[in-house]
């Protein structure tokens, strides 16, 4: 068996407002709670659990997830419909834009625990044919 990764626990000041709110950017559906987890899993097998913590003890952290052209334009439209600040770059320097890195697009977010989330089309490292 080679090794995945099968879930991971995203800590959140409100778990069911968190996995909603990514739910909804990435066009998915929220699953059934489990103990202290809202799950949302993605098309790869992989779940982000989110569970409550108490704020003082989040400690930001990234995800990426790579998305297809269309999926990627339809989780734009929804951050702009919802007036969620988005950016070209990690480092916020390039509010209100995308970037075209590795031959596809990239869009930088936050979701409400302050955790950093993007949509990438293409890999990094990758090249469009």
């Amino acid at each position: 068996m080679s090794v995945e990764l099968n879930h991971t626990i995203v800590f959140a000041r409100d778990n069911r407002a968190s996995a909603e709110f990514l739910a909804d950017i990435l066009g998915m559906s929220v699953g059934t709670p489990w103990g202290p987890f809202v799950p949302v899993a993605t098309s790869n097998g992989v779940t982000l659990d989110f569970a409550t913590a108490d704020p003082e003890t989040i400690t930001p952290q990234h995800y990426a997830f790579l998305v297809s052209d269309e999926e990627f334009d339809a989780g734009l439209a929804r951050i702009q419909r919802a007036g969620i600040a988005y950016y070209a770059d990690p480092r916020l320097e390039q509010p209100g834009r995308i970037n075209h890195h590795h031959g596809g697009r990239g869009v930088y977010f936050f979701d409400p625990a302050g955790h950093g989330m993007e949509l990438i089309t293409r890999p990094y490292g990758s090249h469009a044919a």
